[in-house]
């Protein structure tokens, strides 16, 4: 998933992005060969090159230790020039070895057979990646990358706001969470968002999806099969339904792009979003409140079953094309980038890590715990050949927008999603 990579988490500024390196001594796992390789070169993000440059030479250092002379090119790219650029260069001989992609990019490049497999046994903490990221690098039963980095969403709200109506802390039930927002509904009126949500986030609604226990598709052997119309997947839009009609007083046909602008203008109390918006609203950019950062206070958004509610997670993954030749060693440097001690190095800034063994002790720290806890339940879009066609589409969208709007029922309009999302989901 395309998204910033420095990302403040919240009011405190914490960083929602994962990067690492260290010493693992981890072999190839893709295919064999090309561990005697003279030249590696690695395709990153300029988030990289601005951010942590550092953490980049420890895992060049980490190789050039084991195979002395070797030469280790990079190359930094932009989101938007990105995946043209690398489509143009794996049609020829020259493909990069290591690749930095968007994870929910993974799942076309997985399908058309552009990613070597690796095998996650031979990368630290596999057995503990977070289970949306697992997903991201998985199809068809095999592992095609290494999470590399992720972000999730968290609950931000004005607890000054929350104060006026009488509430004095974060909810942590679902009861807890609907009883603030009506009092903050009835203090502030009809024409304010006691929750701002726009209807077409689906990131937001199919948390409530996957939390119903539905899902927006199933696999099935190496087909797969829309599920928005399930009776589960149906409980969860009508959950998502009756949040939007109770507390969400804007246009209901606007998306989310510009949710923290809205934030900052004072016009709701509550958003649900990728941790960095609160802070971006708090932003003297944007911030017309006065002193909003101050404001804002995060939680784990707790869900309707009683449990929290599972989040997207954004992300990157690091993938080997198969077109390299120097697969051997491209997964050694992906373990020394990914290892213990890069983990270590990245929580030290205020990162969330990849897995949940060193997600664990972030939970205890208050000012990781909100984003770590979040993290902690995940789901992820199917991993199936024609997903961007889905996406490009924008069936979810078109069915949320129905829904909110009353154009169809919530049954109709999943009906009709499950539809146009069978015609193209198993399309390569």
């Amino acid at each position: 998933m395309k998204r910033k990579l420095i990302a403040a988490i919240g009011v405190a500024g914490m960083m929602v992005s994962i990067a690492a390196c260290g010493g693992t001594d981890a072999k190839d796992g893709a295919k064999a060969g090309g561990g005697d390789a003279k030249e590696l070169t690695v395709w990153l993000t300029v988030d990289a090159q601005n951010n942590w440059p550092e953490l980049v030479k420890a895992a060049d250092d980490a190789v050039a230790k084991k195979h002395p002379g070797i030469k280790i090119k990079h190359e930094y790219y932009g989101w938007p020039d990105k995946n043209t650029k690398l489509d143009a260069v794996l049609a020829t001989d020259k493909a990069p070895d290591v690749v930095e992609m968007g994870n929910s990019e993974m799942i076309s490049y997985m399908a058309k057979g552009a990613f070597a497999p690796v095998d996650p046994s031979k990368f630290d903490n596999s057995d503990k990646w977070l289970d949306a990221l697992k997903d991201s690098v998985t199809y068809n039963g095999k592992t095609y990358g290494v999470p590399y980095y992720a972000g999730g969403r968290v609950g931000t709200w004005r607890k000054d706001i929350a104060a006026e109506a009488g509430v004095k802390t974060a909810p942590k039930t679902w009861a807890e969470l609907t009883s603030a927002l009506d009092k903050i509904q009835a203090k502030k009126g009809d024409k304010f968002s006691a929750w701002y949500q726009p209807s077409p986030d689906w990131y937001a609604a199919m948390s409530f999806v996957y939390e119903a226990g539905g899902s927006i598709a199933k696999q099935d052997g190496e087909t797969w099969k829309s599920n928005l119309s399930s009776a589960e997947s149906i409980k969860g839009l009508t959950e998502y339904k009756n949040i939007v009609d109770k507390y969400m007083h804007g246009d209901k046909t606007k998306d989310e792009s510009d949710r923290p602008v809205v934030f900052g203008q004072g016009n709701s109390a509550t958003i649900f979003a990728a941790g960095w918006e609160g802070a971006t609203a708090a932003d003297p950019k944007s911030d017309k409140v006065g002193g909003l950062k101050d404001k804002l206070e995060n939680f784990v958004m707790p869900g309707p079953s009683g449990k929290n509610l599972p989040v997207f997670l954004g992300g990157s993954d690091l993938a080997i094309p198969v077109k390299s030749k120097a697969q051997g060693v491209a997964a050694e440097w992906i373990a020394a980038f990914t290892g213990p001690e890069g983990q270590k190095g990245l929580i030290g800034k205020g990162n969330l890590p990849n897995n949940k063994a060193d997600l664990a002790p972030l939970k205890n720290d208050p000012a990781t715990a909100v984003p770590a806890t979040a993290a902690e339940s995940s789901w992820f879009v199917p991993t199936a050949p024609g997903w961007g066609q889905v996406e490009k589409a924008q069936t979810l969208k078109t069915m949320l927008i129905e829904i909110a709007n009353g154009k169809k029922s919530v049954e109709q309009a999943a009906k009709d999603a499950d539809a146009a999302i069978d015609k193209v989901i198993n399309t390569k």
